[in-house]
């Protein structure tokens, strides 16, 4: 189908075929397996473990995925053993088995396990398209099943629908979550990574097949004999080493420049910088004034030397010195920087010349020093105020955070990022935390336990908690995590108090009902929530939802759909109707009784006539409801504009015996 549309400037265009589709389960979302993944399994696989024997894990789960019986194969094994590659490859081998006689390859693509409890999967919710391949990592997640035996016999029976339907599923696995003695069927689907691919071998593979520079080949040779180990990266890799340093690896060697230097640097930043972090803490025992500045350095890299000077007094609780003498003795500013390996250029000071020497310095003063992380804390907290350095730097700073908790895959870094929430409740300085958070949530390893955290303090009783969750929900996070944005969502918009925190999840709610994607998911939820009995959740969503006054689209395409499928315009009167009879959103229900006046106002807007019968049906069913009596009969002191008394005129009047009685709020 082709359509032009002329004229539409500064317009939002609903395509009755796609957005205003707003029935049916909505599904786990999915992604393409990128094109970089695939050239990976295609050119730089490696099939041979350190001791030469066979890795048998793909053989065993393409061999499964094109064999008789469901069409389902669980890599499971030992973090380190290239489990999710090794699924790649499966699913890869298993499209050219299927390959059509166009030539038309299996679309393949990962599952993102968005489940609204992860604990209990609900297996209905995954797609299930005619020739398609699947890849569902829960490898970190599956140890928190509480019932695996339950779900992994259900993923049995979705993967023998898959196999009718010609598509396919790999599931990767931790090593013992799987529950392969419960049955013969359970056994049967899985293939055990028990090899580790050579790291050596993936690292020369990738870096003359995936980044194309086999003139640094000799970087990786282990024959020292006319050269020494240090001239090359060869002693990095190990038979214990995994593919994944093997590629991490290989990455800095070619990003690097082709020269001694560059080598010694890449070798340097793989190592994290270790040989140069310990030289300075070594020679700065004695000076917490460099160690400091340091520390400064590392948060304002980039930022102006005396400002960066300055950030580091106020972390050793000190200000300027005072006394002529002192400022008079000891090294220069910009040899004191050049000591602890920061560079000074064009008065800024900088670390950028060593990448990652930042997260290396937080990580080493994160582990040796632990009495400093509060004081961290406190000092990063005015250091991201208003007005103060780091607020411009909100981005690098919550990056540099993120690092710190994935590296020490430690849930007990994310607990203290949260208690630092109870020494600030500044807008800023919650942005700065939720934006921790959402990014550690994506995570592959902590991802799983950051969300289940999230859940949790979705559901506290303090309202800087509640905020900062739902700030989360206004990132990539519901994004890529839109089912269980909404669960923290419904905890949060049923507190008893319309606070910063609901406010904030109205936005969120918003922002997400905003993006054509995520509408049918957004209505589908939040039209279930609205009719349960009392569930203030639901109804300050369905309000939030349908108010046009920030952006109409939402409403836009709700009422789009609803002129061509009565089930949705039944919806939309059932939820006016549910939260009508809760007086405890009445300020909210006759505020956006007035903004769908003004929305009916517009004819480019919304259609005027469906929105006068969807209230018409509304006013007879709760014409003694607060906010509908003020809409049709008024409220004494208050001045209506011409698009609500229009409504009103349109409004089918009720005869007088139904009329307000004495002491209601109508005024002839």
């Amino acid at each position: 189908m082709k359509v032009k549309v002329e004229g539409n400037e500064r317009s939002t265009i609903i395509v009755a075929a796609g957005s205003v589709t707003m029935t049916g389960k909505q599904l786990l979302p999915v992604t393409p397996i990128s094109e970089a993944d695939l050239h990976v399994v295609r050119a730089a696989w490696v099939s041979i473990g350190s001791q030469g024997e066979p890795t048998t894990a793909v053989t065993t789960a393409a061999a499964l995925l094109t064999g008789e019986g469901p069409a389902l194969a669980v890599v499971a094994g030992p973090p380190g053993y290239g489990k999710r590659t090794a699924g790649v490859r499966a699913l890869w081998e298993a499209a050219r088995a299927q390959q059509g006689a166009e030539g038309q390859l299996p679309a393949l693509q990962e599952i993102r396990p968005d489940w609204d409890d992860p604990e209990a999967p609900d297996i209905s919710v995954l797609p299930e398209e005619p020739g398609t391949g699947y890849l569902l990592d829960v490898a970190a997640e599956i140890g928190t099943w509480k019932d695996p035996v339950k779900v992994a016999t259900a993923l049995v029976a979705y993967a023998e629908t898959l196999r009718r339907k010609r598509s396919f599923m790999v599931v990767v696995s931790n090593e013992r979550g799987w529950p392969e003695g419960a049955s013969g069927t359970l056994a049967h689907v899985v293939a055990r990574a028990t090899v580790r691919p050579d790291a050596r071998r993936v690292a020369i593979a990738h870096l003359e097949h995936v980044h194309y520079k086999r003139d640094r080949l000799a970087w990786l040779r282990t024959d020292t004999s006319s050269a020494a180990p240090a001239d090359t990266a060869s002693h990095l890799l190990s038979r214990r080493s995994s593919p994944g340093e093997a590629v991490r690896l290989v990455a800095k060697l070619a990003a690097a420049e082709y020269s001694p230097q560059g080598l010694k640097d890449a070798v340097s930043e793989f190592q994290e910088w270790h040989d140069e972090i310990n030289k300075v803490f070594d020679e700065t025992q004695n000076n917490a004034d460099d160690r400091a500045l340091l520390i400064a350095s590392v948060f304002l890299s980039g930022e102006d030397a005396l400002t960066v000077q300055s950030a580091a007094r106020k972390l050793l609780g000190e200000g300027a010195e005072q006394k002529v003498r002192t400022i008079l003795t000891g090294p220069d500013l910009t040899a004191r920087f050049e000591s602890v390996n920061a560079r000074v250029k064009e008065r800024r000071a900088t670390l950028e010349d060593k990448p990652g020497y930042a997260r290396a310095v937080l990580l080493h003063l994160w582990q040796q020093r632990p009495d400093i992380h509060q004081p961290l804390l406190a000092w990063l907290s005015d250091l991201t105020s208003p007005q103060q350095p780091g607020a411009k730097r909100l981005g690098p700073i919550s990056d540099l955070l993120v690092e710190l908790a994935k590296a020490q895959n430690d849930i007990r870094v994310i607990d203290m990022i949260r208690d630092w929430i109870d020494h600030s409740d500044a807008t800023e300085h919650l942005k700065l935390i939720a934006r921790v958070l959402a990014t550690a949530a994506e995570a592959d390893a902590l991802g799983p336990t950051v969300r289940a955290r999230l859940l949790k303090w979705s559901q506290n009783t303090d309202t800087s908690v509640a905020t900062t969750v739902a700030l989360v929900c206004q990132t990539m996070f519901a994004d890529r995590y839109p089912h269980q944005a909404l669960v923290r969502l419904r905890h949060i918009l049923g507190r008893t108090d319309r606070d910063a925190a609901v406010t904030a999840a109205e936005q969120a709610l918003r922002s997400m009902a905003g993006q054509d994607h995520q509408l049918p998911l957004v209505w589908d939820t939040i039209s279930k929530w609205a009719v349960e009995p009392r569930h203030l959740a639901g109804h300050r969503a369905f309000l939030s939802l349908l108010d046009p006054s920030t952006d109409p689209f939402a409403l836009r395409v709700m009422l789009a759909a609803a002129e061509k499928q009565t089930e949705v315009k039944e919806a939309l009167i059932q939820g006016w109707s549910a939260v009508l009879s809760d007086e405890r959103v009445n300020p909210e229900a006759g505020d956006l009784l007035i903004a769908w006046a003004h929305a009916r106002a517009n004819d480019d807007l919304v259609p005027a006539d469906l929105v006068t019968d969807i209230l018409r049906q509304v006013v007879g069913r709760h014409l003694m409801s607060t906010p509908i009596s003020a809409l049709v009969f008024g409220e004494p002191d208050v001045r209506y504009d011409a698009a609500v008394i229009d409504l009103r005129k349109e409004l089918q009047l009720p005869t007088a015996d139904v009329l307000p009685t004495a002491g209601s709020p109508w005024r002839p």
